[in-house]
């Protein structure tokens, strides 16, 4: 069997609009899905045992590209002899960046690869979007708009050259307890202005002013902050460095900060390490596409 390697950016979302829970309990959204350069690495190559396996090294529980492992073979009808993918992370987990959802997507494409399948094709996309939300987003890794419950996804091309200044924090969040306090702040929106913004986010995220516009927003930051107040000073901590805008990443705590033009990747690097004495894990990034994440053979 050959060695496929690949990268599983970590996202953040330039916008993110939250509507009221449908009657099966999920969100509509409305997100501008942007992959960053701040990548987990897995390797996919033979098992040491019986059953194919997923060695990712501090972080406990079940890993979600186990399943998509199994999914993959359960849909396929994939019968190889059984593989392992060994994840070295660098995503912070629980963080709002998408960072279990980039590796179940990433482990897709290398079983894909391996298997001869169309990472793209309709059952790869139909396991994509069983795993979780932000999957289907992640397959092919590039700036997207993301709509209903994750299942649709728009790409939209590679946007212009922008810095980011991304900050972990020390806590960490469940998505599920975010929407929980989210709903109990009352603040889903109405399907007709998650259809109205669905409509705008295209048109903005090909314009250099998206930086400056007030679609830059994120409905999950207030019920993250209630959950989680030291928020609130890696937000003014990331203003402070000069970002064009400070937000928070998903369902949160990472926070991070917009530097337009290709002058901002400096910025941004500047700003990472004047805040690394009070944020020790602040690094910068830069946007990246589907050519970031492609599986490569590993050549011994």
């Amino acid at each position: 069997m050959k060695r496929l390697r690949c990268l599983a950016p970590g996202k953040v979302n330039l916008c993110l609009f939250v509507g009221r829970p449908r009657a099966d309990g999920y969100h509509p959204l409305v997100s501008l899905v942007q992959p960053v350069s701040l990548a987990d690495e897995l390797e996919l190559g033979p098992a040491h045992g019986n059953d194919d396996e997923v060695a990712c090294p501090g972080v406990e529980g079940e890993n979600l590209a186990a399943r998509a492992v199994a999914r993959f073979r359960a849909v396929t009808g994939w019968d190889a002899p059984p593989v392992r993918i060994a994840i070295a992370k660098h995503v912070p987990v629980a963080a709002g960046m998408g960072g279990g959802s980039a590796d179940a997507a990433a482990a897709l494409r290398l079983a894909a690869g391996a298997a001869g399948e169309e990472a793209g094709g309709a059952r790869v996309r139909a396991i994509a979007v069983e795993l979780g939300a932000d999957v289907p987003s992640q397959l092919a890794p590039e700036r997207c708009l993301m709509t209903g419950v994750g299942e649709g996804v728009r790409a939209l091309g590679d946007p212009e050259p922008f810095g980011l200044l991304i900050v972990p924090s020390a806590h960490s969040l469940a998505t599920a307890d975010v929407y929980e306090e989210f709903d109990r702040l009352s603040l889903g929106r109405d399907p007709d202005e998650l259809d109205r913004l669905s409509g705008q986010v295209p048109g903005a995220a090909r314009d250099d002013s998206l930086l400056a516009e007030r679609l830059l927003h994120n409905d999950l930051e207030a019920p993250a902050r209630s959950l989680c107040p030291p928020i609130g000073d890696a937000l003014a901590d990331v203003r402070a460095s000069g970002a064009v805008r400070a937000m928070v990443s998903g369902s949160g705590p990472t926070v991070f900060g917009l530097f337009a033009g290709a002058e901002g990747v400096a910025h941004a690097h500047a700003a990472a390490a004047a805040l690394r004495p009070r944020h020790p894990h602040a690094v910068a990034a830069t946007p990246v596409g589907p050519a970031f994440a492609a599986p490569v053979e590993v050549h011994e």
